[in-house]
């Protein structure tokens, strides 16, 4: 082989490659690039899924326990409740950290962006009872497939409830840019970016009902 048809031959090997077409890891249907996640709860890992999927396994709907579908609300606290010593007894060494109810394992679970990824740490219950008290978030956090996600800077701490695939995606976001201790001014800008779209897309939280009343209790 020589000439153009030699140079068209190598073009197979040189070229980029077009990307993976991305599909629902249940039914192998190519899914777009913004697509609904499920839980995976026994292997603990989001999976890919097509919108029917998604209606599938959703809460409602589920007729298993396996998989969960990701809800898409984003929530923030009407007001502060988290103070710094709150903060602090929660043993969180960072200033960035998402809590979620572990289903499978029946505890709380405080994980924070690092080099290296999500770094896990137990949450003592009363800890999160006394930080939390009170927190129409804590009342809504759903097991499994939402965070609460924390934020600490020198005036206050914020807090939002975010879907849990939301929170992934920024420990992934904020690995590759990381760079030294403190992950550096790439990594920080790329987590106020992250914030900012957290302010934009939040609605305040629910006031959580008040408990139903005794029943026979007189009124």
């Amino acid at each position: 082989m020589t000439g153009p048809a030699r140079t068209r031959g190598l073009r197979r090997f040189t070229a980029p490659r077009p990307p993976a077409v991305e599909r629902c890891e249940l039914c192998s249907l190519p899914v777009p690039e913004t697509h609904r996640h499920l839980v995976d709860s026994e292997r603990r890992a989001l999976v890919c899924a097509c919108t029917a999927c998604a209606l599938l396994f959703d809460r409602e709907g589920s007729g298993t326990g396996r998989f969960r579908t990701i809800p898409g609300r984003w929530l923030s606290e009407p007001e502060d409740r988290l103070d710094q010593r709150g903060w602090h007894a929660l043993g969180v060494p960072v200033d960035v950290a998402f809590f979620f109810r572990d289903a499978a394992r029946g505890r709380l679970v405080a994980l924070y962006p690092s080099p290296a990824g999500a770094t896990e740490s137990q949450v003592d219950p009363a800890a999160w009872d006394a930080a939390f008290a009170g927190s129409a978030l804590a009342h809504a956090l759903a097991e499994d497939v939402e965070v609460l996600l924390a934020r600490r800077t020198d005036e206050r701490v914020t807090c939002h409830l975010v879907p849990v695939d939301a929170a992934y995606a920024l420990v992934g976001r904020l690995r590759r840019h990381w760079r030294g201790f403190d992950g550096g001014p790439r990594a920080r800008a790329e987590l106020d970016a992250f914030f900012a779209e957290v302010d934009r897309r939040s609605v305040p939280a629910p006031a959580p009902a008040p408990p139903a009343a005794s029943r026979g209790a007189t009124p």
